[in-house]
């Protein structure tokens, strides 16, 4: 197939086999099939125009993902980073033609995320022709991942299976899921989460070399649908980043940060669950981080010895690495009322 723009080469996964009951879903970079799609429904339903600047806070993939799409359909792209987005990343978006403004750098977190958001508004007061794409909460994110789950479906019939990923805004392993459960509603979904992260409850714990923020959140995210998740795992930096150093030694894949952690979550989960096929979700390659995270290599602990603590509620987890079974529970009342 020769393809239209290299966004459509890209978007499309590998599936790679690890063990008998673990395979990866590996991407270069996952949300360019959530970008692709949600700019092109947008502009088929006219909610866009061709050459309209399409905004976005992002603390990296999605940005990459964004300015691609705007490269493909003729829409010009404006990134509110993080002070986690490197350089690579930010020369890319650049050249690809997206104006990027990073935040100052912040103490936190949450404070990064909240001067994002705030600088976004800023913007679109002063230029209400701009279109916010708000990945963590326009449900139109949820879109392309159903040509993910039709293509899992095909390679995995009448398999049991349990999909394993970072939550983030939770389109990726929501999209897939909902789509997976409707031909199929005994398929299990397990979320990755770090400490610190508002979005199951995990807020008051502090994790000081946190920088997932792509699969946590220290606000509210719309587009999490809490009750599609059966299990949730809470794991801290040195966790994910054992995860991704073993994933790299034992089976060479290189991938980032979050796929390290759900690659270590995947692990135990299969050892608890053998009949079960775990498919972990690879969102990105590892090379954004290779200074913070694969030149540590040496201090990546045996993932054979790590497991979790066991927890019946969030209030009850602790660091390094908390589990609980979640059981496909709503969000929680207070979390609504505290999002409101």
């Amino acid at each position: 197939m020769i393809h239209p723009h290299i966004a459509d080469a890209l978007k499309v996964p590998d599936l790679v086999r690890l063990t008998d009951s673990l395979v990866l879903l590996r991407f270069e970079s996952m949300k360019i099939y959530s970008a692709l799609a949600a700019v092109r429904h947008l502009l088929e339903r006219g909610t866009v125009r061709p050459g309209q600047t399409l905004i976005d806070s992002s603390s990296g993939i999605y940005a990459y993902a964004l300015a691609l799409a705007c490269h493909r359909y003729g829409m010009r792209c404006h990134i509110v980073a993080s002070t986690t987005v490197d350089a690579t990343t930010l020369a890319q978006l650049e050249i690809l033609g997206a104006t990027v403004e990073q935040v100052r750098p912040s103490r936190t977190l949450e404070l990064d995320q909240e001067l994002r958001v705030r600088r976004v508004r800023e913007i679109l007061a002063e230029h209400p022709g701009h279109h916010w794409m708000r990945q963590y909460h326009d449900d139109v994110h949820y879109l392309g991942y159903q040509e993910v789950a039709d293509r899992i479906t095909a390679e995995f019939p009448a398999v049991p299976l349990t999909v394993v990923g970072g939550v983030g805004s939770g389109a990726s392993t929501g999209g897939i899921v909902e789509r997976l459960r409707v031909t199929d509603p005994s398929v299990r979904l397990v979320g990755v989460q770090p400490f610190g992260s508002v979005t199951f409850g995990s807020q008051d714990h502090h994790d000081p070399e946190a920088i997932i923020a792509g699969i946590g959140s220290s606000i509210v995210f719309d587009n999490v649908r809490h009750h599609l998740y059966d299990t949730v795992h809470w794991l801290d930096f040195t966790h994910a980043m054992s995860g991704a150093v073993s994933l790299l030694r034992e089976h060479a894949v290189f991938a980032g940060l979050s796929t390290g952690a759900g690659y270590l979550t995947a692990t135990y989960e299969a050892r608890r669950h053998p009949d079960r096929l775990h498919l972990v979700i690879g969102a990105d390659t590892g090379h954004r981080y290779v200074e913070r995270v694969f030149a540590r290599h040496a201090e990546a602990l045996d993932p054979a010895a790590l497991k979790p603590l066991e927890v019946r509620t969030p209030e009850e987890m602790t660091m390094p690495w908390s589990r609980m079974t979640w059981q496909r529970t709503p969000c929680p009342a207070p979390w609504k009322e505290r999002a409101a």
